[in-house]
């Protein structure tokens, strides 16, 4: 539940007061000025006029936070527990004196203090009666059941109006401008005026401030900066278990079979040889689930006839992570494309071709020309160029700055169409590498099929199934459901029936 909002003269005068001020002296658009001013005739900052700003706490967020409100044109007063020795750590600028005094000459206060230093400010709770205060801490863990700082400190300070905020934003990005960091400021409070009031103030610096409502949004706020990369643990994860199952299975025929059944020893595979050949594998299969769940979900809608039933909730997660799992396809596409261009460089290739060269001399043979091979490698290459070009097209168009630019006509045929076309040019890329080996028998180590007839099951199935959704008979079945229409089932039709006949036989009577 969260916490009753204190009562409307708390929040309303306080702040429609503070905010009258404010907009007398903040300019009329962000863009009315350059974000940073300079007066060398004054001093290193400039003239700032504005609000002023309190700040509890001199630590390296605060010392960011006071230079980023005086480059936007606030006045900022720094409350210490010990002035003199950290007024040299904050631009001249900025007035450091007491908390205490701190406190009484403003209306709005940062508080970056870690949250078990909030029971210090005990002894202000009447001279922070009736203000605002920002709360900017994190934790050190993800919190998922207690209270989140912000309620704690609105708990230890009730006459007072607390709004969370600024916590997902770095120091570095206070300091260098948030062209250089994130530019989203999420900010919660029981209080709406205090948000809108702290919102023109982050905007006023450069920011978006985004509202997510009342405080009880707190703890998901503070738990935001925790996270480490959460759209990208499945496909991670699914990237390296795939990687460890072709990279064993390589190794049994390539490097096991020779050694048990030939006495060969061709260990040093290991470190590129089996790599090289194991990440294209991943990267086909990674790029066919890309697109699996979309045919999956097509089914699913012929199926059941209608569009309004939710998918489960495996598909769902699916649907999220297609755009990590692209790229991380693409990210395995390029490592192969790496080693590729690397193999020539090493000893043992070397070693090969001399050998090869003096075998052939001692054989008396003059020309070593296939003229089938040359045609095989040649046609493998251009196609996995062809495949690696189309491959980047939608990883560049996936970034936010460039898909933002694109209306969805042109983002979906990017990423749809040509994604389909990226998964068949692959697909031929890989026949071209097996040729005939699928079915040469001196190919079955341990009576295990060549690694790339296992990654064409899932490509060659999504393929079929794409053909068979672009059928007229069922591509116009599936435009209809998702345009709305719904197959009814008998029973409906049964008890539409009769309903219909009731209705006859009672307006006859």
């Amino acid at each position: 539940m969260c916490p009753s909002p204190t009562a409307p003269p708390l929040c309303c005068p306080l702040t429609s007061r503070y905010k009258s001020q404010a907009d007398r002296d903040m300019p009329e658009s962000d863009m009315a000025r350059p974000l940073l001013e300079r007066d060398n005739s004054v001093g290193p900052w400039g003239s700032c006029s504005g609000g002023t700003i309190g700040i509890l706490g001199t630590g390296d967020f605060a010392r960011s936070l006071a230079t980023r409100l005086l480059c936007s044109g606030f006045k900022v007063v720094v409350g210490s527990r010990n002035p003199k020795r950290n007024v040299g750590i904050f631009p001249a600028e900025a007035e450091l004196m007491s908390q205490e005094e701190a406190v009484k000459r403003v209306e709005l206060v940062f508080v970056a203090l870690y949250k078990e230093h909030y029971s210090t400010l005990r002894s202000l709770a009447g001279a922070l009666s009736r203000k605002i205060l920002i709360d900017i801490s994190n934790n050190q863990e993800v919190n998922t059941k207690g209270e989140s700082n912000a309620e704690y400190l609105a708990s230890l300070f009730p006459h007072s109006t607390v709004v969370k905020g600024f916590n997902v934003v770095s120091a570095w990005a206070l300091q260098s401008g948030p062209k250089d960091g994130n530019k989203q400021v999420l900010l919660c409070s029981n209080c709406p005026e205090a948000r809108s009031h702290v919102a023109g103030i982050a905007r006023s610096m450069g920011f978006i401030p985004v509202d997510m409502g009342s405080l009880c949004s707190a703890r998901e706020i503070e738990n935001i900066p925790l996270r480490l990369l959460p759209f990208w643990k499945v496909p991670v994860v699914l990237a390296l278990c795939l990687f460890l199952f072709f990279y064993l299975y390589n190794f049994v025929r390539s490097v096991l079979h020779p050694y048990l059944i030939e006495n060969k020893n061709k260990f040093y595979k290991i470190p590129i040889d089996l790599v090289n050949v194991t990440l294209p594998c991943v990267s086909y299969v990674l790029l066919s689930m890309v697109y699996l769940p979309g045919i999956l979900a097509a089914f699913y809608q012929l199926h059941r006839g209608t569009k309004y039933q939710r998918f489960p909730d495996w598909l769902d997660q699916w649907m999220i992570h297609r755009k990590q799992i692209g790229l991380v396809s693409f990210f395995c596409a390029c490592l192969h494309a790496i080693y590729s261009l690397c193999l020539p460089m090493r000893r043992s290739a070397r070693y090969l071709l001399i050998n090869d060269a003096v075998k052939q001399v001692k054989d008396g043979g003059a020309d070593a020309w296939v003229e089938e091979q040359v045609w095989r490698m040649e046609i493998y290459v251009s196609f996995g160029i062809m495949a690696l070009g189309v491959l980047s097209l939608l990883a560049i168009t996936s970034l936010p700055s460039i898909s933002n630019s694109l209306n969805w006509r042109e983002f979906n045929f990017i990423q749809s169409q040509l994604g389909l076309v990226a998964l068949l040019i692959s697909t031929l890329h890989t026949l071209t590498f097996g040729w005939k080996r699928a079915f040469d028998g001196n190919f079955y180590k341990f009576y295990l099929p060549p690694t790339f007839t296992l990654t064409l099951v899932v490509p060659g199935a999504i393929i079929l199934a794409r053909v068979t959704l672009l059928l007229p008979c069922i591509h116009r079945r599936l435009m209809k459901i998702r345009r709305g229409w719904e197959r009814r089932s008998s029973f409906q039709i049964m008890m539409t029936n009769c309903t219909e006949e009731m209705a006859e036989s009672s307006s006859n009577v």
